[in-house]
């Protein structure tokens, strides 16, 4: 598997996974309509800057939920793939893996954003729910214009097919989506939770 050089100091993996893995998906999500849901970020006061300001409801996308122990295909081909990024990143950051055990013990989803259409605000992924470690996100087509800005470690992540991308769910890595005004985007994201 092919790394995303990043700067071991942001705490932040990255590894390309093969495009086939990237179609297959995108194929699923396609022919799989009545699967299909609104996305909404924000909503529950989730990127509120001050306690009494008015929460948000900003559609994000169109998503569809992928059960955390669905191993049909193509999720069980992703699932062996993603594990090999983790390893990765647990051998470059070897104390993440001194916590409790962790695994992927929450629903995924696959996301498509329209042109004009992400995730706008900053946030970060264990707000309003603690029990997340470690967040994943496969970015399943190119889309030059839409990558994940992570704000304290002033890093753009680059929308290109494949690249899975791994980071702490903590405030130390707020982010936000880029937004294309012309392509649209389809990624695979989730979070790596603490066992029960």
């Amino acid at each position: 598997m092919i790394e995303y050089k990043i700067d071991t100091n942001t705490h932040i993996g990255g590894w390309f996974m093969p495009e086939k893995i990237c179609d297959d998906i995108i194929k699923y999500f396609n022919s799989n309509k009545d699967l299909q849901h609104e996305g909404v970020a924000a909503s529950g006061g989730a990127g509120k800057k001050y306690a009494n300001e008015p929460t948000l409801n900003i559609k994000k996308s169109t998503d569809i939920t992928i059960l955390e122990n669905d191993i049909s295909e193509p999720f069980g081909s992703y699932r062996v793939l993603l594990q090999e990024c983790l390893d990765n990143y647990i051998k470059k950051y070897e104390h993440v893996n001194s916590n409790n055990k962790f695994n992927i013990n929450t629903p995924y989803n696959i996301q498509y954003y329209k042109p004009n259409e992400g995730y706008k605000i900053w946030h970060f992924e264990n707000a309003g729910n603690r029990n997340r470690l470690l967040a994943f996100m496969t970015y399943l087509n190119d889309c030059d214009d839409g990558g994940t800005e992570f704000k304290y470690q002033d890093l753009i992540t680059p929308a290109k097919k494949g690249l899975t991308v791994i980071w702490p769910a903590n405030w130390t890595h707020t982010h936000k989506g880029q937004i294309s005004k012309t392509k649209e985007k389809y990624i695979v994201t989730g979070w790596y939770t603490f066992n029960a």
